[in-house]
């Protein structure tokens, strides 16, 4: 009986070491892939505004599209503005619902849209601080646009498909009244800093000439230096934008940061590249069997699953694509890069391995983001997923500009 004790006492210890060894071993290798990480070293940022937030609405071209104005203005000199998001996105929608009922309803009609959208507000209608109107009056703290998206469509559908064989005089009349609704009455003066304003007015009094900034793409399937209307589906206005080759839209980032300005981008943020969590989007090189950091024994005994895991697991940088031409336009006319997201360019920093990487204002929040509403895109990144960018035309090196016939 005693020697039985014994070896069960000598067991249990075992077992207490045991533990103890691994728990230290699992604390150990835990707080090795917490300290591991991704480090950045900015190299370059740019002035911007706060985070806002778009909440549940399709309207980051608007948040982006005056992100950029707005830090244009700092640029400037002319001091932090905080514009209205939803009158830009009200004349928007206003002026895609007329179009949409000319063209029989042939014509994509949603809460999406472009950064010409944007600049094209301003230059008809004017701007207005977000405190002259913030859209926000159906009870949400938030932007919240499921109901009203559905119900413009309905209704304009219902315009389209009357039995009266013609359309009445009021149809205009009535959606701006659901627009009044929905986002608000229109603000035709408002008081801002004492001051009495109209926003066409208030445009004038900010310096801002829509004609200055320029959209920028980069596609094998349209002449390079000519320009040419993206196909996209809320391109409902049918706007141009100059096509330029790979590297030398890569150039024109890199110029226009180190000048000070920022640059709208547009982009696809749906591959499994793109982790918000971690405030990384990258495209991993998924047939280098050393991505993750493994030995190749060790990577070829993965599974299937284990490989995903490690691949899209955001611990630490690793080897990413070499990106073509080719692969761009593959992905466009697949549909696997698409008019997904509209965000706002202020920066380049570098990882601890000395790979570059752009600084990027989101619309989604600050909350408990890892970056504080930012994130960081790799090169490789930029190159395969960006539709198309928005900036001011000083922004674009000279001998590029001469090649586009920018003045």
């Amino acid at each position: 009986m005693k020697t039985l004790l014994k070896i069960l006492s000598g067991v249990l210890v075992l077992i207490l070491f045991s533990s103890i060894t691994i728990f230290a071993q699992d604390k150990e290798e835990k707080e090795e892939v917490k300290d591991e990480g991704y480090k950045f070293e900015v190299v370059k940022e740019n002035p911007a505004t706060s985070v806002k937030n778009q909440y549940r609405s399709g309207t980051c071209w608007s948040f982006s599209g005056l992100g950029l104005i707005e830090a244009e203005l700092l640029r400037m000199g002319k001091g932090d503005y905080d514009l209205s998001e939803m009158f830009v996105v009200r004349n928007a929608y206003d002026d895609k619902f007329t179009k949409y009922i000319r063209f029989h309803g042939k014509l994509n009609f949603a809460g999406g849209g472009g950064f010409s959208d944007v600049f094209k507000v301003i230059k008809d209608y004017g701007i207005v601080p977000e405190e002259a109107y913030n859209g926000k009056v159906i009870g949400e703290e938030k932007h919240i646009h499921g109901e009203m998206d559905v119900v413009f469509k309905a209704f304009a559908d219902a315009v389209i498909k009357n039995k009266n064989r013609k359309l009445t005089p009021v149809w205009q009349k009535g959606f701006d009244g659901m627009l009044d609704a929905y986002l608000g009455d229109y603000p035709s003066t408002f008081i801002y800093e004492e001051v009495e304003y109209t926003p066409e007015s208030f445009r004038e009094m900010l310096g801002i000439n829509a004609d200055d900034y320029v959209e920028i793409t980069s596609y094998t399937h349209h002449p390079f230096y000519e320009t040419f209307i993206m196909e996209l589906p809320d391109n409902w206005m049918l706007s141009e934008t100059y096509n330029v080759p790979l590297e030398e839209l890569i150039e024109i980032m890199d110029y226009a940061i180190e000048e000070g300005y920022t640059m709208a981008w547009g982009a696809d943020v749906s591959e499994k590249g793109f982790s918000w969590k971690t405030g990384v989007s990258i495209v991993p090189d998924e047939e280098n069997t050393d991505l993750a950091g493994t030995e190749k024994e060790k990577w070829e005994k993965l599974t299937d699953k284990e490989k995903k895991k490690s691949l899209f697991s955001f611990k630490k940088p690793v080897k990413e694509k070499e990106i073509t031409h080719e692969m761009r336009q593959e992905a466009y006319d697949n549909y696997t890069t698409t008019d997904d997201h509209g965000m706002l360019i202020t920066g380049i920093a570098n990882d601890q391995n000395g790979s570059k990487y752009y600084i990027v204002k989101n619309s989604w929040d600050v909350g408990d983001h890892v970056y504080k509403g930012y994130f960081y895109a790799s090169e490789p990144f930029i190159k395969y997923k960006t539709m198309n960018i928005v900036l001011h035309k000083d922004a674009v090196p000279k001998k590029i500009r001469k090649k586009l016939g920018i003045k």
